[in-house]
């Protein structure tokens, strides 16, 4: 027989999903009958709703509905004319799908450290890194909260594309401004977990030029200008009607539960205020925060992990492994040391629960047990 499972009084998720949806369950039940009698799985017009009131959201002209964050980043790239032979500026405190689409667009990846404070890409060190063949910077806007893109401006007037990861950034922005509002593109994940997330893999890329989102469509379609009419070869890579929906309803509901993560980010704040262990994450001036993740940095933090998830805590880290360090890029020639900052963050990393529903309780229940197992 299988071990009893905690009890949901007990266990403290990393992100509850089954809260989010018991908010928009019966319009997205209606909205699935609807589909279902009209037959428009794909391309339907619930799609064009959904990508015009993202782009509103957003404050850009046009967005382009993806099957999954990381085409969305690889298509961004290759409508702005990166491909082979050209090096994209990446961070490598990043998830591998950043690096990743890179690959898949056929430029070669330049790593680049992020800076000790909010552990975004080092801008400074991105600008020293650039070369002759550097087509593009990929800043990735990391746990809810943007890069300083403005200082990438002297890349831009370089010819450097700047294409945004924003995969962690719904609802956030700098001096007032969406990713997107800077670059010439951004690209998104609606991955469940994501504070806008759907019910499987999705994602989109927003810009204000009118031909890189018809570039970004016609690649994602295969490359199609009309039904049969294929001006290059492209891929499959489109927003499917009922993911549409879900993020639909989700994005009516998304400043509410990004102010729901900030206030509870706020109670995490006083919880540990006095534990000088435990280095709290910082908000950079000029940015409106949305906490995707709430990044604390601790001592002997696997220590701390494994006691805090046998206490049905379930804590995570993001990330573990800087991508200078995984297999898979290690035909790049890095090794250990080659950048120090990440190496060291991701030595020390944790990332709390949170999410728009944790209750006082369960975040008291969290300090607790980092307290207990801090000494």
């Amino acid at each position: 027989m299988a071990g009893k499972r905690p009890s949901s009084h007990t266990n403290v998720p990393q992100v509850d999903l089954a809260a989010m949806h018991a908010e928009i369950a019966s319009g997205v039940r209606a909205a699935f009958e609807t589909i279902f009698v009209h037959g428009g799985y794909v391309n339907g017009d619930e799609v064009t709703a959904f990508e015009q009131a993202f782009a509103r959201f957003t404050g850009m002209a046009y967005c382009v509905g993806v099957a999954s964050g990381t085409d969305a980043v690889e298509l961004a790239l290759r409508a702005a004319g990166i491909g082979s032979g050209d090096e994209v500026l990446v961070p490598v405190n990043t998830f591998h799908a950043t690096a990743a689409a890179v690959v898949r667009a056929g430029a070669t990846p330049v790593f680049v450290d992020c800076e000790p404070d909010y552990l975004l890409l080092d801008v400074t060190q991105a600008q020293e890194r650039a070369g002759p063949r550097t087509g593009a910077v990929l800043p990735v806007h990391l746990y809810g909260q943007m890069v300083a893109l403005e200082q990438l401006a002297s890349l831009a007037g370089r010819g450097v594309q700047i294409v945004e990861d924003a995969a962690q950034a719904h609802g956030a922005t700098r001096f007032g401004q969406a990713p997107g509002s800077v670059g010439c593109a951004a690209a998104w994940s609606f991955y469940p977990g994501k504070n806008l997330g759907a019910y499987g893999d999705a994602g989109a890329v927003v810009t204000r030029d009118a031909g890189l989102a018809a570039k970004t469509r016609r690649l994602g379609n295969y490359g199609a200008v009309a039904r049969d009419d294929h001006a290059t070869v492209g891929f499959n890579s489109r927003l499917d009607t009922l993911q549409a929906v879900v993020l639909a309803a989700k994005l009516a509901r998304i400043t509410v539960w990004n102010e729901k993560r900030r206030q509870a980010a706020a109670v995490y704040d006083i919880l540990f205020s006095g534990c000088s262990e435990v280095v709290l994450p910082k908000c950079m001036p000029g940015n409106e925060h949305v906490y995707h993740q709430y990044v604390v940095r601790v001592p002997e933090r696997d220590r701390i992990l494994n006691s805090l998830r046998g206490q049905a805590i379930q804590a995570a880290v993001h990330y573990p492994n800087p991508l200078h360090l995984q297999e898979a890029f290690g035909w790049l020639g890095h090794g250990p040391g080659d950048f120090p900052v990440a190496e060291q963050a991701a030595r020390e990393i944790l990332s709390l629960p949170l999410f728009p529903h944790i209750t006082r309780e369960q975040q008291e229940r969290v300090h607790r047990a980092m307290m207990d197992v801090l000494g």
